[in-house]
Formats: C-alpha cells, structure tokens, sequence
C-alpha cells in the first residue's frame, strides 16, 4: 500500500535528516503532521481508485516536499536551515515533477485522482519554498505560495469559479517556473536586488495566468448566460414535435 509505504518513508527521511544536518522540534512536529495527513489522503484515494504506477512517483515527490516543509518549519523556529540540503531536495522533487507524467502516459494510469494529486503536491512545494523565500526577501513572496489556495478559497464562495479551463502553454511555463524561481531564490546565491526582480517577476506572471483563468470563466458564464436568454425567448410552436418526436402540448 502506498499509504504506509509514504508514512514509513517520510518518517525515515525526516530520521535522516535529524542524524546529519539536525532536526529541531518544529522541524520533527511539522514533518510528522505532514506525513500523517499524507498518509491519510493516500489511503483514501487508493480506496477509491487503486494503485497507479504514476503515483508512486508523485508519493515519492510529496515525501521529499514534506522534508523540505520540516525544514523550512525549522527555520520559521529560529534555526539555520541548511540552505544546500533543502535546494537539493526541493530540485529532485521537481525534477521528479517532469517523470510522473510520463509514467501515467506511459502506462496508461493517468486518473483524476493523479492529477489532483500532483498538482497538490506541486501547490504545497511552491507554498513551503515561498515561506523560506519571504524569510530572505519579505513576506510579500508567500503570496506566490498562497494564492492557489487563496483561489480555492474563492471557488467555495463563486460558483462561476468551478468552470474547467483548457490548458495552454503558457499557464504550463509559469506554474513551473514558480518552483524553479523559488529554489533559486533559496540557494542565496544571487545579490538581493537581483532575487528580488526575479521573484517578483514570477509573482507577476502567477497574478497574470490565474487573472487570464478568471477571465476565461467569467467569459464562459456570461456566454452560458446568453446561451439561455436566447433559448427563452425563442416562442414554442404548436404542436411542433420535440426532439423525442412527441408533438408538445
């Protein structure tokens, strides 16, 4: 089962973590909450749709982005975060985020649950890395973390919001460079001034694609909401028969 195969694992590696670079109490507390309530979301998705090859790769992911969370948890407590450790991880979990996709196509195991599942996964990342990131440059840089979840927030409260919106290109480039932008930024290897441009310049390529998904949703309600004003207002002929061929009355 996946599910324990996660908690055993996070655990492990949050135990690694403690041996060689030190682990403080924020760093244990936070890691082993993310790891049961991986664990628990796990068990529930392969209750409902079974094993997928795709999702060992996205569990492996999520259980290297729950030692970067005990980490950066670490250093919202006060202590040094090991900047080159925390790069590595949070790299290989985004490489990792290229392999996944792969194997479902591959395989032919791609399913909602999956693809809910890692985009979560790629979400709570970018939301951990933008603590660690406002920790260097200002807390304005959690925005970049907050404002996927700031849009489920939103869905709840609109209705119109829930619509599906295609794909494209460039919405696929942005969301992958905020992981990108953000591991850079976490390494402090560039002058502040120069992080900071570069951050903010993916905070605003983030601001720009989820105003172009509201854009395209409020576009498609009030398309919809033509759609029935006209069907309303065509009269009904009489005795013209409807689609099942049954003349109306």
């Amino acid at each position: 089962m996946i599910a324990t195969t996660v908690l055993g694992g996070e655990l492990a590696l949050l135990g690694v973590l403690a041996a060689t670079v030190g682990l403080g109490p924020a760093g244990w507390v936070v890691g082993a909450v993310h790891a049961v309530v991986l664990t628990a979301l796990l068990a529930r998705g392969e209750r409902a749709e079974g094993r997928r090859p795709a999702d060992r790769v996205t569990a492996l992911r999520a259980v290297l982005g729950g030692a970067v969370t005990a980490l950066v948890a670490d250093g919202v407590a006060g202590r040094v975060a090991p900047v080159a450790v925390l790069v590595v991880v949070a790299s290989v979990a985004l490489v990792l985020d290229a392999v996944d996709g792969r194997v479902a196509r591959r395989t032919g195991s791609a399913s909602a649950f999956g693809a809910r599942f890692d985009m979560e996964t790629d979400a709570w990342l970018i939301a951990v890395l933008s603590v660690h990131v406002a920790g260097l440059l200002g807390w304005w840089v959690v925005a970049i973390g907050a404002m996927r979840y700031a849009f489920v927030v939103a869905t709840a409260l609109v209705p119109w919001l829930r619509g599906t919106v295609p794909p494209t290109s460039g919405a696929k480039v942005v969301a992958a460079a905020q992981g990108i932008v953000l591991v850079v930024a976490s390494a402090a290897l560039l002058p502040a001034a120069a992080a900071t441009v570069l951050v903010g310049t993916a905070l605003g390529a983030l601001s720009w694609s989820f105003g172009r998904d509201v854009r395209y949703l409020n576009g498609a309600r009030s398309a919809a909401a033509r759609r029935r004003r006209s069907a309303g207002s065509r009269p009904a002929a009489s005795g013209s028969p409807d689609p099942a061929g049954t003349p109306r009355r």
